[in-house]
């Protein structure tokens, strides 16, 4: 539960209506506009809250009449035919609810009215009641006009005189046009093979997309696309999609009526919810984001990376370029000692790198998986000096220095666990299931967090430590709170994720130059809510890079490059592939560059070719961190697939293809460019100068665009990359 505080800061200070958001009072509708779409509610002639409009910006809202509620039909009422903004349980309704309550008296129904509207600059709450208790429910609108977006999400008061149990609180539902063929797009998969692209026809019923493992999930991802007919590709069709900011539980219904109505519910996961508000408490949903395009699913991820860069992400008021970073853990895993992080961090810095990550095994007994999480203190037999010497062997070299940790976990085989074994999330009297040896910290209670939180400042206080990797290895079981009463003790599924967001806003704000990335045993923690609080995310522990091509590309229809961390490793990995070094270096080009070998096998031409490629990255890197995204060819459709990225002021522009698969000696496809001038002229300057067949090295936006660029590859796991620069 959060505050009425941060509800008001939400708001922002009050100001004139804008013309993003206007109240037509003669026809009792809202009008949300953006700079390519419109959104329009209205209050209904029996006094509900209706869904009107979700498109193309319109010209002229005041063409619409006032909304009106369906006709009944058959078995049906009007107001369950009607599309409402933020249906509650009750009444003759058989969808998908926003809102389930159980009263203290036992009565679980639910009908929420308009009662009133505010509008503040460019946002919009409209506050409904239910027509015979106290209870409230705020819904909250943002436009951001510039990106095509909006933000929604709700806020549930009890200013009944008794207890209210919250079952089902969700942020939104996002109503589609009705009638016609809709296709849904999301993300699934597992460990070591997340953000898989889905692809499927929403068809009559009901599809149900979640996470009940308490944080996001490696299996799904709470992002969606939906598009008309199932005909748009990249550049064309009408594209509704959305993200939802949360790092726990989460749930998407995408619903179609047999009435041919299609729509798509989110927000906090109902299995096993409960949240009892006390007279005049509240609970706030997550914020859901949504927008339209009818320039396909690349104008679609291209508005969500230009959002998440200037509205979510830390440095979004000064924007800065991520690091190039090299991490020690496949290098000496459990084994480290300040010889060993000298030795890989001198070695590090003649490559280019400028930010030195030491991983696992520098605090407590940890000498393995087994023993030592929760006691964050140095070891001193690894460390007789403390961090100090390591880290200002570091800085000494021109690198920065970072740390990972894993602050919410907890191993029996713990001086932590020993002390508080009360700490550790579980059921009184029932087994605790370890995972990875360890068992999860109850971050909602709050001496626990507050615990964590003085431990890590601690930490960075005394050790001059730019970057943390907070990693998260193990997903919720035995979901207990014995320290609470019964009927406040799932209150833990939002309390723990609220908690930890905390911590991080918290040390944020004590050490602004700290960086984070999040890590969930690889990307089991990747959304907008967890975004706003660090700087970059692990997307997966599989980094073999064939595999990574597959993960990236799912990975960027829902988040910028820029947050999105490619490790270079050592082959094989993962799949037994051992793919060219030059290759690896490619795929992990298309997001914020890490390396991740042991460099102590490296060859001097292994170190060449590695200080060569760094140059070029850094050369390209605000291109690929900050410019705009286009997928070319598919890794997924195609044995050749192939990114571009353009500059935002359209100076630079920069090109990358991979084969996967080559039979006859066939040459590789031309690759036709996009977001380009085609009265422009451009400088070609291709990585490797024997893999760019077009003699001319100075060509038109037009030739890029429509005659496209033809590779010489060589055979399976061939790349090229070229540099592509406008001529003043």
């Amino acid at each position: 539960m959060r505050t009425l505080i941060s509800f008001l800061l939400l708001l922002g200070p009050l100001t004139a209506a804008s013309p993003a958001v206007r109240w037509i009072d003669s026809m009792k509708l809202g009008v949300l506009e953006t700079d390519r779409s419109s959104y329009v509610l209205g209050v209904n002639d029996l006094g509900y809250l209706q869904h009107v409009y979700w498109g193309g910006k319109l010209t002229r809202p005041e063409d619409f009449a006032p909304a009106r509620a369906a006709a009944a039909f058959a078995f049906e009422s009007r107001e369950g035919m009607t599309s409402e903004e933020y249906p509650a349980w009750g009444g003759m309704r058989y969808g998908e609810p926003c809102l389930r309550v159980t009263l203290a008296d036992g009565v679980r129904d639910a009908v929420l009215k308009y009662q009133s509207h505010e509008v503040r600059g460019d946002q919009l709450r409209v506050t409904l009641r239910d027509i015979q208790t106290g209870l409230f429910a705020d819904l909250i609108y943002r436009v951001y006009a510039r990106h095509g977006l909006i933000a929604r999400h709700a806020v549930i008061r009890n200013q009944t005189k008794q207890s209210v149990v919250i079952e089902s609180a969700q942020s939104a539902v996002w109503h589609l046009p009705n009638g016609g063929d809709y296709r849904l797009s999301h993300l699934a998969g597992r460990w070591a093979g997340e953000t898989q692209l889905v692809q499927e026809n929403i068809a009559p019923g009901k599809k149900v997309i979640e996470s009940r493992r308490g944080n996001t999930s490696h299996q799904a991802n709470p992002w969606f696309a939906i598009d008309a007919d199932g005909e748009a590709s990249q550049e064309r069709g009408r594209v509704w999609f959305g993200a939802l900011a949360w790092s726990g539980n989460w749930k998407f219904v995408v619903e179609q009526t047999p009435n041919q109505q299609t729509r798509l519910t989110g927000g906090y996961n109902d299995f096993d919810f409960a949240y009892p508000l006390k007279p005049g408490e509240q609970l706030e949903t997550p914020v859901f984001y949504a927008g339209y395009t009818e320039e396909g699913f690349g104008d679609a991820s291209r508005r969500m990376h230009r959002f998440q860069r200037e509205e979510i992400l830390p440095d979004r008021a000064a924007p800065k370029v991520r690091p190039v970073l090299y991490n020690s853990w496949e290098a000496t895993t459990f084994q480290v000692d300040e010889a060993g992080q000298k030795a890989l961090a001198d070695k590090a810095a003649k490559i280019g790198v400028e930010l030195f990550v030491m991983d696992d095994g520098w605090f407590g007994a940890r000498d393995h998986d087994r023993a030592g999480l929760g006691d964050w203190f140095v070891n001193p037999k690894k460390f007789p000096n403390g961090l100090k010497a390591l880290i200002d062997h570091v800085n000494g070299l021109g690198m920065k220095f970072g740390l990972w940790v894993e602050p919410e976990m907890v191993n029996p085989d713990s001086d932590l666990y020993r002390q508080h074994p009360d700490w550790a999330i579980h059921f009184p009297g029932r087994p605790r299931t370890e995972g990875r040896n360890q068992l999860i910290l109850n971050m909602a209670r709050d001496d626990v967090k507050e615990f964590i939180f003085a431990l890590l400042d601690k930490l960075l206080a005394e050790n001059n430590i730019a970057f943390i990797k907070w990693d998260m290895n193990r997903h919720f079981t035995e979901p207990g709170w014995p320290q609470l009463p019964a009927p406040e003790q799932r209150k833990i599924w939002v309390k723990y994720v609220t908690n930890v967001y905390e911590i991080f806003d918290r040390l944020r704000a004590k050490h602004p130059k700290l960086e984070i990335e999040a890590c969930s045993g690889g990307g089991g923690r990747v959304d907008l809510g967890i975004l706003r609080r660090v700087d970059q995310v692990w997307t997966s522990d599989n980094t073999e890079a064939f595999d990574r091509l597959t993960i990236q590309d799912g990975f960027s229809y829902a988040y910028t490059p820029k947050v999105m961390m490619d490790w270079i490793t050592d082959v094989p990995n993962m799949n037994g592939r051992s793919t060219p070094l030059k290759y690896r270096f490619l795929v992990s080009m298309m997001g914020s560059v890490g390396i991740g070998a042991n460099l102590n096998h490296w060859s001097p031409s292994d170190f060449d070719l590695a200080s060569r490629m760094v140059a070029y990255y850094k050369r390209i890197r605000a291109t690929v961190q900050q410019g705009s995204l286009y997928r070319l060819s598919s890794p997924r459709t195609e044995n050749l697939t192939a990114n571009q990225y353009v500059s935002s002021d359209g100076r630079q522009a920069v090109l990358f293809a991979f084969l996967h698969a080559q039979q006859f000696r066939y040459n590789a496809p031309p690759v036709y460019l996009r977001g380009l001038d085609e009265n422009a002229l451009y400088k070609l300057t291709p990585l490797d100068e024997k893999q760019l067949a077009e003699r001319a090295r100075t060509v038109s936006g037009a030739y890029l665009m429509h005659r496209g660029l033809n590779f010489r590859l060589g055979g399976d796991f061939d790349s090229a990359s070229v540099l592509i620069e406008r001529v003043p």
